[in-house]
């Protein structure tokens, strides 16, 4: 019987779904897999054709963090600074670049790196199955993948410290009060709601999606002067673009723009 691919990809309805199966480890991540994801997200970045991107996980885990097992086995070796930052910030440093929504369906555990994994995606959907935990705290670590940055902003500085702290799971119900999910459907629905819901942002406006996603993680490092300097420059050059003039078009012929990316 031949081994599963570690990572599946499908391009459908201009939606790139990147899946992570590796039951074995509750898909669990090693170097040669996270090169796999980053590549992935990548690609799905320049190609024109995909305008949004949904990063899952397969049979009902999102993603345990880095596979122990494996890397007991392998060993740490001489160039464990270099993977981590070509890998696994690589793939997290993959998403934020990314000019096109990361959405990130998370069904089952997300722990660890794979908590970390599933903040950096710019919108993140649940289930009932759904739970986080940053439980580096419990292997003598910290988290590792911008858990310290992306979590704060998200939940409060008081809380995601008590995460870390602790390195307590929280769940569905929890992770939809925090705000750490936008929206939870049950599991049979869902692919087809996370599907139907990327498809709405594919058809979205490609250029303005890349504009505001730059804009607003950008705005964290800055103040307010900045972040309306930077909006001016980004509305000035989309002012110039083909999709304003289809916006506008379809506003008055009253119909859905058919926005091309240009």
């Amino acid at each position: 019987m031949s081994t599963p691919e570690p990572v599946r990809v499908r391009d459908e309805d201009r939606v790139r779904w990147i899946v992570l199966d590796r039951p074995e480890s509750k898909n669990g991540l090693t170097v040669e897999v996270n090169g796999k994801l980053k590549a992935a997200v990548q690609e799905g970045a320049e190609r024109r054709d995909v305008r949004a991107l949904v990063l899952t996980g397969a049979n009902g885990n999102f993603c345990s963090g880095l596979d122990l097992k494996a890397a007991m086995q392998s060993g740490q070796g001489p160039n464990v600074e270099k993977d981590a930052r070509d890998y696994f910030h690589g793939l997290i440093r993959a998403i934020r670049a990314c000019g096109k929504p990361v959405v990130g369906l998370v069904d089952g555990a997300a722990a660890g790196f794979g908590c970390d994994l599933a903040l950096a995606c710019d919108i993140r959907i649940g289930t009932e199955r759904t739970r986080f935990g940053e439980v580096f705290v419990k292997r003598g670590l910290m988290p590792d993948g911008g858990g310290t940055w992306t979590l704060p902003r998200l939940v409060g500085i008081g809380k995601a410290l008590e995460l870390m702290f602790t390195g307590d799971m929280i769940d569905a119900d929890e992770a939809l009060r925090l705000g750490l999910v936008n929206r939870r459907y049950p599991t049979p629905d869902a692919e087809r709601e996370t599907h139907a819901f990327a498809k709405k942002l594919a058809a979205g406006a490609p250029l303005v999606h890349a504009k505001v996603k730059a804009a607003v993680y950008a705005a964290f490092a800055g103040d307010l002067d900045s972040a309306l300097d930077r909006e001016l420059a980004g509305q000035l050059e989309l002012l110039r673009s083909k999709d304003f003039f289809e916006g506008i078009t379809a506003f008055f012929q009253k119909r859905d723009p058919d926005f091309k990316g240009e």
